[in-house]
This record gives structure tokens, sequence and C-alpha cells, in this order.
């Protein structure tokens, strides 16, 4: 039991040094964009397909408050826009403007020099094998039920 909890421990703190050293790198590769973290965060999470602010806040694992602020500062920076959701009517979407889309891709170079040398650092496969085992990670603790003992509102 105890080596169980150990390795939680580890796993736990090792994933926030990670996220630590993650933000202080993106601060680096979003600043000459005139970015922060969070704005590419949040920008990042809309490329693909307009979504709202609820489902953004779903997939980065944060706070919908969090991410409406974000979203708001975007959308009066020009860098994002709130359109028509047809699925429903006071939850809008959020979609880069194509000035959010020019900002995200000054990144690119300086997000692909990075992906490079984590490559170098790792080796293709032990590239690939630590996405694996993060988005396991991710997928287990998505499926554990709430704790017993955890207070009502935390499994919302």
């Amino acid at each position: 039991m105890r080596a169980r909890q150990d390795l939680l421990s580890r796993t736990a703190l090792g994933v926030f040094r990670l996220n630590g050293q993650f933000l202080s790198v993106s601060e680096e590769l979003a600043r000459p964009a005139g970015l922060t973290a969070a704005w590419w965060q949040v920008i990042g999470a809309v490329l693909r397909e307009p979504l709202p602010v609820a489902a953004i806040a779903r997939a980065m694992g944060i706070t919908r408050q969090s991410v409406q602020r974000i979203a708001d500062l975007l959308a009066a920076k020009g860098l994002a826009e709130y359109v028509p959701n047809p699925a429903h009517r006071r939850a809008k979407l959020l979609r880069p403007t194509e000035a959010g889309r020019a900002a995200v891709a000054r990144i690119g170079p300086g997000h692909a020099a990075l992906a490079t040398r984590l490559a170098e650092a790792l080796g293709e496969d032990g590239f690939a094998e630590t996405v694996r085992v993060l988005e396991r990670l991710s997928a287990a603790l998505d499926t554990l039920p709430p704790s017993p003992d955890a207070p009502p509102d935390a499994a919302a």
C-alpha cells in the first residue's frame, strides 16, 4: 500500500513540476506573438472548431470562470470572437479571429524548434512513449469514480 502511495506522490510531484516547466516555456514561446501561455491555450483550443467556454474548460481541466475571463480578454483584444451557437442560445461559441490565428502562427517556429530539441533529448520512440503514458494517465484519472469521502460538488 505504501509503495502505491509513493508512486502516486512521485507522479503528482512530477506532473506539477512538468506543468510549471511547460508554463514557463509556453510563456517564452507566446511572448513574441503578443500572447500569454493562457491566451495561447484558449485560442489553441478553438483553432479547429469554435467551442463554448464550458467545453474549452472541460478539455483543459480548468475552471469555466478562468476560461471565460481569458475568452473575454481575447475578444476585447480582437484575437477571438463570440459567435452564435446553434445548439444553445445562451452559450455562445468562441472562435479565433484572423489576428488570433496569425498570433498563434508566429509561435510555430519556436514550437517546432522545441519539439525538435525534445525529440533529440528523448529519442523519437521515447517522445512518442511519453505522450502515450501521459494520455493513459489522464484517461485513467477520468474513469475513476469520485472518492466516497469527497464533498458532493467535487464530482461535478
